[in-house]
């Protein structure tokens, strides 16, 4: 994958060379963000998917199918400089966002204008390109017309799908939608379909699978996908920023409305009208480490973490039935659950 991604990069330096006036280093900084860090859990689960549909990872199309499942990391990339920008995040993987890097380098250079509306123009103009360059990318592979013609509706709706997961995000928070629904809908949406479940679903496109394995898939990848986000929620609060490359305690300070937090806030409310007032009065503030720290225990102690690790162990059992009765091959299921394992019990 990190491959196809470098040939991808450097299959465009021609033309992006040629529109000159500092382009080439805005894009260099793109290709550093997509090739420095990541997990690539969008291409795995793709090819995963592929391999498990009858893929074969000899035969003469592999290397095409390599090229599109790894054109989901450009996905991917465009998601998460937006992302950035909309959570005012500014760290991650380890290093400054694409948006805090150009304000900082508009500030040194001293240019005309707000540091930090060039910063946020760059950044979504690079998060456009990689969302471009992922199309170019799928459809440059060398897939024959068949194959594309079955991948598309997939790709196409996991775009619209993504991008409706994040409006319902946004618009949660403003409208301080404080329900469990409102926060799972987002959850699958967001993340599931787009991590997992379309993935899946287009590796199996790839290798032109029956619709009872496509439908097998989309139940595992809908279940693993919102296990996925729930341990990213658990993460977003008690993750080791050595480890997860955010700052501690990042979704408190910007006050995302989780599964984790909409859980502990209905319980709040029935047994502890204090600790509610608490947890509503302090999401999405310029918290101290003392404050998030009292917020994590009052997180344990209201049961919301002991439940958020019961849902994980209830989806991922649930999609592992899904798998095992599936037309997936031997291999694929233990690739697919072994991938499952590592998406649901991370530490970063």
């Amino acid at each position: 994958m990190e491959d196809s991604l470098r040939q991808f990069f450097t299959s465009r330096s021609d033309l992006v060379d040629s529109v000159g006036n500092g382009y080439r280093q805005a894009v260099d900084t793109l290709e550093a963000f997509v090739l420095r860090g990541g997990k690539r859990v969008r291409p795995r689960f793709a090819w995963t998917g592929w391999l498990g549909a009858g893929g074969d990872p000899t035969g003469p199309d592999a290397e095409a199918v390599l090229q599109a499942c790894s054109a989901l990391e450009l996905v991917q990339a465009a998601a998460l400089v937006h992302d950035d920008i909309i959570d005012a995040s500014t760290m991650r993987r380890g290093f400054p966002t694409v948006h805090v890097e150009f304000t900082e380098q508009h500030r040194k250079a001293g240019w005309h204008g707000r540091p930090e509306q060039f910063g946020e123009s760059v950044a979504i103009l690079l998060g456009d390109l990689a969302l471009v360059w992922a199309d170019d990318m799928l459809h440059s592979a060398g897939l024959d017309p068949a194959t594309v013609a079955r991948v598309v509706p997939a790709w196409t709706a996991m775009r619209t799908e993504v991008l409706g997961g994040q409006y319902l995000d946004i618009a949660n928070e403003v409208a301080a939608d404080e329900s469990v629904e409102a926060a799972t809908r987002v959850n699958r949406f967001k993340t599931a379909a787009y991590t997992i479940e379309r993935p899946l679903h287009i590796g199996a496109a790839l290798a032109g699978a029956d619709d009872d394995l496509i439908a097998a898939y989309r139940r595992f990848g809908t279940d693993i996908g919102l296990a996925f986000q729930l341990r990213d929620d658990l993460l977003g609060v008690f993750g080791d920023p050595e480890v997860t490359g955010k700052p501690s305690g990042d979704d408190l300070r910007s006050g995302k409305r989780t599964v984790l937090y909409a859980l502990a806030l209905e319980t709040a409310d029935a047994s502890d009208p204090a600790a509610a007032e608490l947890l509503r009065t302090s999401i999405g503030t310029d918290l101290s480490d003392a404050q998030v720290e009292h917020l994590r225990s009052l997180l344990v102690d209201l049961g919301a973490v002991a439940r958020i690790e019961d849902r994980i162990s209830e989806l991922t059992d649930n999609a592992f039935e899904a798998l095992e009765a599936s037309g997936a091959t031997e291999e694929g299921k233990a690739l697919l659950r072994e991938s499952a394992v590592a998406a649901t019990r991370r530490v970063a």
